[in-house]
């Protein structure tokens, strides 16, 4: 499903430009408040006035129009959702807030002594439309440690749940269960003004953030580390830096990996499975922790965050098959075979982007620079010589390049062997869920789209 991203789609179709320039405009408009709540609750009153005047105007526009192959075909091209913290450009790839990847990188905090941004900065943008000063990443980072410890009931689940439990079903459980913990839910039961929810779904939504590292460290420690604990938090050290540590990993080089995972991996444009799992439980007022739950079982498919555990198991197959170094011509011998099978080639392709994936390419970057003479990386970067080719050669493709698939699960596999791909995706995933929690939901009504049943006879 694509987006409409409100301002600017109106502006396109009525043929100005002015209303998708105060947008730009208004995103740069910087606050000096370090508190992101403070923040909100200031912008968040405009944002209401904005909205409610661009609905007065434009409220019958006709966006797009939609046709049999959509209904049949998971609703693709079709504009049905509201939603501004990113856009997938055919050709530049993701942009965060008007940003694209490599931007990202020059104008956001890092950490100590790294080159990479923090998470915490692109969370500050996605959900501000502002980007951070470092004293504003400091206090996401410091509230983030203080929010972050389980509940005991949360810790004796996930001690207690079998091995061959999958870490995805692991996660969801987790999250879930600390619906227990939730600000909103209470609230709610409580009768609170309508005007409110976003300050309790804010708490919640700040809290699963925080608390979301250590429900994962605690899974990871049980199936590869023999239950042994996951440290304490140091309010001291940045969200990634904190999670890498208690999974047992203290290189800088990985912690400096992580950061980049979590921000190239923040959102995605809002149409995924993940995100409108997302947005449509929270349209019946379903509390973040709840929502983000349902969310992961979607996120948990093979059609969607599994497809870079697919990448994984493809090139095992590959490296068991041809053994350690191949030539060139063994490795095109071996992606013909798997399309003559009528199987994809893992990590190469996508649905929107026509040239490869920006956060492929800054993956790539960061192994070149760290790991140039791995032999997994080695073979990635043979692949991508070769893949393309083979693929334009079929004809089938209309997009031959690799997407961030071919590159996430390759990188972490080398830095920390068993911690897959997919079960780290939720956590910079849970950005966006934020934005869609406390804006999208916010402004938004209960999500309940009219049927269309085909003519003809039917079963």
């Amino acid at each position: 499903m694509s987006l409409l991203v409100a301002h600017r789609a109106a502006a396109r179709l009525l043929g100005s430009s002015k209303n998708a320039t105060f947008i730009v405009v208004a995103a740069r408009n910087t606050s000096s408040s370090t508190n992101l709540k403070d923040v909100l609750a200031d912008l968040i009153p405009k944002e209401q006035t904005r909205i409610k005047a661009f609905k007065q105007q434009y409220g019958k526009t006709v966006i797009g129009q939609i046709n049999v192959d959509m209904m049949y075909g998971g609703m693709r091209g079709m504009k049905g959702l509201v939603y501004e913290t990113s856009v997938l450009d055919p050709d530049e790839g993701i942009r965060f807030r008007g940003y694209s990847i490599p931007e990202c990188q020059k104008v956001l905090p890092k950490g100590p002594g790294g080159d990479e941004p923090l998470p915490e900065g692109l969370f500050w943008l996605l959900v501000t439309g502002q980007i951070p000063t470092p004293e504003q990443v400091a206090w996401l980072s410091t509230e983030w440690a203080k929010r972050a410890a389980l509940p005991s009931h949360v810790v004796t689940m996930l001690d207690n749940f079998p091995n061959n439990l999958h870490p995805m079903s692991q996660l969801s459980a987790a999250v879930t269960a600390l619906n227990s913990e939730s600000s909103f839910a209470r609230a709610y039961a409580e009768g609170v003004n309508k005007a409110k929810y976003w300050e309790f779904i804010y708490e919640d939504s700040m809290d699963l953030i925080a608390k979301l590292p250590c429900v994962a460290a605690k899974i990871y420690r049980n199936l590869y580390r023999e239950g042994s604990s996951i440290g304490a938090i140091d309010s001291k050290l940045d969200w990634s830096h904190n999670f890498t540590n208690m999974l047992g990993y203290t290189e800088p080089q990985f912690t400096e990996l992580m950061r980049l995972y979590l921000t190239i991996h923040s959102d995605h444009e809002g149409g995924n499975v993940s995100a409108h799992t997302s947005h449509l439980v929270g349209s019946a007022l379903s509390d973040p922790y709840l929502c983000f739950g349902a969310a992961m079982n979607g996120l948990a498919g093979p059609l969607h965050g599994l497809a870079n555990q697919e990448v994984l198991v493809w090139l095992t197959n590959l490296q068991k098959e041809l053994g350690g170094e191949v030539s060139d011509e063994q490795l095109r011998d071996f992606i013909w075979n798997t399309l003559n099978s009528g199987r994809v080639v893992p990590g190469y392709g996508h649905a929107v982007l026509r040239k490869t994936d920006p956060r492929y390419t800054c993956q790539r970057e960061f192994a070149l620079k760290h790991l140039p003479n791995d032999p997994l990386f080695k073979l990635v970067s043979q692949l991508y010589k070769i893949v393309p080719k083979v693929l334009l050669d079929q004809g089938k493709a209309k997009n031959p390049w690799p997407n961030v698939d071919a590159h996430s699960g390759v990188l972490l596999q080398v830095r920390a062997p068993g911690l897959m791909v997919t079960f780290i995706y939720p956590f910079p995933g849970s950005f966006s869920h934020f934005s869609i929690s406390c804006f999208i939901n916010a402004f938004t009504g209960l999500s309940h789209p009219q049927i269309w049943i085909a003519p003809g006879p039917h079963l």
